[in-house]
């Protein structure tokens, strides 16, 4: 055998180990070290059993994605698994760490399964834009039932031991689990009793062909979260071919929809975010040898919304919080918010009260900032004012130990200017939460001109503890997202003034995917907060303009807070309705600016909307505020709700082309006379050169 799969005798057990660290990818050697292990043990007299097991921290993490949409070779993985699936004597799979995909699958083309204690199996393919494609959808109902299938397949998250055994997905759990797999294979041999394949076992179909409504509620269920996504439907109609059709039919339908999703977009628009998200926190001129520093204790200063819902995060992963506010009330105000959004967790079933408690106990509160003195790491996070903040930095400056890293959780503001009131400005950086911080997975590391290697090494790792997906960028205003957002912001007031409604703006950008449009979402969000950030740059910073906005604001009227914004909002309820005051507002407003109204196709609001972001990401890039594309799409994938299905938008521009985005941006430049329409001096020479934004990235990789 190769050095990749290897066999090992325990007696009459043959042992066939999968040695490709650190995940165990099944690629091309893998697959045929596999299937030649089970070609000559199965003619091998002297063996009546083999267990199935991988080296290292686990037994397979599933197939090597580095092979999707490329030339595969034989023998493929379903090949493989059948293999292993009509072995004339019986094969047990070892399970260990994270068996996932076509690791997973590989298990269920086993006789048995035993795990080792905290092992985690599931089906995750769906997360990439594809569906399982080696078998899952059809041998998982056949063990554990086709309703229950679909509650792992969908959604695509892993399940631990414990619900595993209940489910009967695997047969036992043992803290030796390749040894209790050879007694089971030898005890398996030694009774002589005929193996039962898998993918021939339709009895746990029988209750679901009676009566397909369980099973039609969950799919219904589990599809309204899926809104947009094309792979979730697939795999809930395989599921259902494994009570429709003959098993050797449905495997292949499988196979063939598995592939032709490969092929699609939306897939291709999701492997794209699986790398970005890895990349997105990796510094090209980080030096290797880089430790970041070890954060025991971590102060919040403010115990607001963010500063509560950041809070939220260390107390999560048992890291404890010491809270600073300026009165007592305050933080028995935050407290309590931060109770309540535990129990929401608890009534949902997603914790318990004993999860509750230790959560609780691991956050202190104090009106002392004194009693920062201990912490490793300091996130300020109160009013997005410039001032305060400085003289925040300035008492931390003298009250935290010198090993502490200092971070503002800043939307906007100039991080070099506050690390300047600090006589250690390399401890300083930024970390730009989002609302809500305990659940938006987006963490913006905003590195200052001086922050030290460690620094922001330690920022990174916190990111990564507190299950954020960290990104770092550069200082300017706004940083990635909130730049790129106000691109967009400056046209959806334009688009009102030239003939749009708030509710047709927001119907366009909901229809190209996200979760909610621009007016919805400043209503939710407040606008009094964009108000009184526009009055302390004194207007516009850029030339643009937010009259709307602001004449609303001058009105009281601050989105749902106030049960007025750019819609109506009746006691209680979140949905908005449009509101004539506002649409007699614009007009009146663009009849005093000369503007004459017109209708505005659907096309062309999500063109002004989305390629002024995408020309705005380009000098980001340009100016080296981004490391590479897939770093901005990271940010507006997890931060703002770009349609994972797009890739986000850079990934978004090079498939709709940078050629065409240049001369539509040319266009609107035109015909708007709004000069600041016109796209950037990168886009334009990618686009003359007919390359895309990817190709940034491939050069960065190859200077790596």
């Amino acid at each position: 055998m190769s050095d990749l799969v290897t066999i090992t005798r325990n007696g009459s057990i043959a042992i066939v180990s999968i040695e490709n660290p650190p995940v165990n990818a099944l690629g091309y050697d893998i697959r045929a070290g596999i299937f030649n292990a089970m070609e000559q043990l199965a003619a091998d007299d002297t063996v009546a059993g083999v267990v199935l097991t991988g080296s290292g921290r686990t037994f397979s993490a599933g197939a090597d994605i580095r092979e999707f949409g490329k030339p595969s070779q034989e023998p493929w993985l379903p090949v493989v698994i059948q293999k292993v699936e009509d072995m004339p004597k019986p094969v047990v799979a070892a399970l260990h760490g994270t068996v996932l995909g076509g690791g997973f699958e590989l298990s269920l083309g086993c006789h048995a399964r035993i795990a080792a204690p905290g092992t985690k199996v599931g089906l995750p393919e769906v997360k990439l834009g594809l569906m399982p494609g080696a078998g899952g959808t059809q041998r998982l109902p056949r063990i554990i039932g086709p309703e229950a299938a679909l509650k792992i397949i969908v959604p695509g998250e892993p399940v631990g031991t414990e619900a595993a055994l209940k489910m009967g997905v695997i047969d036992a759990i043992s803290d030796d689990p390749v040894k209790a797999a050879v007694d089971r294979a030898a005890q398996m041999a030694a009774d002589g009793a005929p193996l039962v394949k898998v993918r021939e076992n339709d009895a746990p179909l029988a209750a679901a062909k009676a009566d397909r409504s369980a099973f039609e509620e969950t799919a219904a269920a589990l599809l309204k979260k899926a809104k947009g996504l094309k792979a979730p439907a697939a795999c809930i109609d395989a599921v259902r071919w494994s009570m429709d059709l003959p098993v050797e039919e449905a495997l292949v339908k499988e196979r063939e929809t598995f592939m032709k999703l490969i092929d699609d977009d939306q897939s291709k628009a999701q492997r794209h975010i699986f790398f970005a998200e890895r990349e997105a926190a990796k510094v090209a001129d980080m030096p290797k040898d880089v430790k970041p520093r070890d954060v025991k204790k971590v102060g919040v200063i403010g115990a607001g919304t963010m500063g509560g819902g950041i809070s939220m995060n260390f107390a999560n992963v048992g890291i404890p919080v010491t809270i600073i506010e300026t009165s007592q009330e305050a933080l028995d105000r935050g407290f309590a918010t931060i109770e309540k959004n535990y129990r929401i967790s608890v009534s949902r079933g997603r914790m318990t009260e004993d999860d509750l408690k230790a959560r609780m106990s691991m956050l202190t509160g104090s009106t002392d900032m004194n009693d920062l003195a201990d912490a490793d790491m300091i996130i300020e996070a109160v009013f997005e004012e410039m001032d305060i903040k400085k003289q925040i930095f300035g008492d931390l400056d003298r009250i935290a130990k010198p090993t502490a890293v200092l971070a503002t959780n800043t939307s906007y503001l100039n991080v070099d200017e506050i690390a300047q009131m600090t006589k250690r400005p390399g401890s300083v950086l930024g970390t730009h939460f989002f609302s809500p911080a305990n659940v938006m997975k987006l963490l913006e590391i905003v590195r200052g001109a001086e922050t030290e290697p460690e620094v922001l090494a330690t920022a990174i790792e916190i990111g990564r503890r507190i299950r954020k997906v960290p990104v770092v960028v550069g200082v300017c205003f706004g940083f990635v997202g909130n730049r790129m957002l106000r691109a967009r912001s400056l046209e959806t007031e334009r688009l009102l003034l030239e003939g749009a409604t708030p509710q047709q703006v927001d119907a366009a950008i909901t229809g190209f995917g996200f979760p909610m449009g621009p007016f919805a979402m400043g209503d939710l969000a407040g606008l009094d907060i964009g108000w009184r950030i526009r009055k302390q740059m004194g207007g516009s910073a850029d030339g643009g303009s937010a009259d709307i906005a602001d004449a609303l604001c001058e009105m009281g009227r601050f989105g749902q807070k106030t049960g007025r914004g750019f819609y109506i909002y009746e006691q209680g309820s979140r949905a908005g309705t449009p509101d004539p005051e506002v649409e007699a507002l614009i007009k009146e407003t663009a009849a005093k600016k000369g503007i004459t109204r017109r209708q505005i196709s659907e096309e062309e609001i999500v063109e002004r909307l989305i390629y002024p972001m995408i020309s705005e990401g380009a000098k980001i890039l340009d100016e080296g505020i981004a490391q590479r594309p897939g770093d901005i799409d990271a940010v507006w994938v997890f931060g703002y709700g770009f349609p994972l299905w797009r890739g986000g938008p850079m990934f978004y521009a090079d498939q709709v082309g940078l050629a065409h985005i240049r001369d539509r941006l040319n266009h609107y430049a035109e015909t708007t006379g709004n000069a600041a329409l016109k796209p950037a001096p990168l886009l334009n020479r990618l686009a003359d050169e007919g390359q895309g934004f990817a190709s940034l990235a491939r050069k960065e990789a190859k200077a790596a």
